[in-house]
């Protein structure tokens, strides 16, 4: 007897879809706690913490609080913390002299998290709005966000980070010639093996003002960041600005925000084949955070699937404000 020919198409995709199993062997993409940094912010004073009214879960906590978080990163398998510290307008100044003093709040959580997890990497930022009474990430002069000035503190700031111990330098300022300037200062200082994860595609975004409020820079902000941080209309800027950065000695690239973003991702990690990391900002988190408080989706599972997206788009690591809550689930 001939064989009949089936009345269905052979190829059924969902047979591979069947089973928890079937799909595990299926899956491209996964999200492990490896792929995670914790930024996290630190303040002034001794034993306390203080809650980030928008965004729900968040606290700055002074430096010591700021060690037992590293140490407990750390025992949950999170390679690296990032630290931002909070300023409030009385500790700001036109000459952002305090970015680069060794004894700053940065540089004393750098010393306490290496003392408390050495294990766990330190990231710092690298950008004069914490200290800057103007609230942006260069010095303004007659209304102008000026540039090189500007870089020559912030190398002065990624040399004292360096000293304290930081292990990867986020230069976010978005200034020209920053990566440069930075990385041979560090050659010539004697930290060639210090690493810098560059914010190169940084849009002028909205999504940030949650943050703004964690550092202190939301009242001290005059005018808008627009002369320096990306045009969110453009894409082809993002793979030229990345490509500058390692050229100057960037390590790793950062797109930023993230969610919006993902499209940039995929094209940086396509063009270039370096590590490539994405920042799920303030306020991407404070909306999904929202959301599930009010009922309206299932924090954990969006949480997730938010997370995995990144990876997908062809990210090595994602900066999330979930990376505590993320790691348990995956420890579990």
């Amino acid at each position: 007897m001939k064989p009949t020919i089936a009345s269905f198409p052979a190829a059924r995709p969902r047979r591979m879809r069947q089973s928890a199993a079937l799909r595990a062997l299926a899956r491209q993409n996964t999200l492990t706690v490896d792929d995670l940094i914790w930024p996290i912010f630190v303040m002034d004073g001794k034993d306390d913490e203080t809650p980030v009214a928008s965004m729900p879960g968040v606290v700055r906590r002074t430096v010591d609080r700021i060690a037992k978080a590293a140490l407990e990163a750390q025992n949950l398998g999170i390679p690296a913390i990032c630290i931002f510290p909070y300023t409030g307008l009385e500790a700001r100044t036109e000459d952002c002299a305090m970015a680069w003093d060794p004894d700053n709040l940065t540089n004393q959580a750098i010393r306490a998290i290496k003392d408390a997890a050495p294990e766990i990497a330190v990231m710092t930022d690298i950008a004069l709005d914490p200290y800057n009474i103007n609230g942006h990430d260069g010095f303004v002069e007659n209304g102008k966000i000026v540039n090189d000035r500007t870089v020559e503190a912030l190398v002065k700031m990624g040399l004292a980070q360096a000293a304290a111990g930081a292990d990867i330098l986020g230069p976010s300022d978005m200034m020209d010639g920053r990566i440069g300037a930075i990385r041979s200062a560090l050659e010539s200082e004697g930290h060639q093996d210090v690493t810098i994860l560059s914010y190169a595609a940084k849009y002028a975004s909205s999504f940030y003002g949650p943050f703004r409020d964690a550092v202190g820079a939301s009242a001290a902000l005059t005018g808008d960041k627009k002369t320096y941080q990306m045009d969110p209309g453009n894409a082809d800027e993002a793979l030229r600005l990345v490509e500058r950065d390692l050229q100057e000695g960037a390590d790793m690239v950062m797109v930023k925000p993230g969610m919006p973003y993902l499209d940039i991702c995929r094209r940086v990690k396509d063009s270039f084949g370096v590590p490539t990391y994405a920042y799920q900002v303030s306020g991407e988190y404070a909306m999904l955070q929202a959301a599930a408080q009010n009922g309206w989706l299932d924090g954990e599972k969006v949480m997730m699937e938010s997370l995995l997206g990144f990876k997908r788009a062809g990210c090595d690591g994602i900066l999330t404000y979930f990376a505590t809550t993320v790691a348990r689930l995956l420890n579990t």
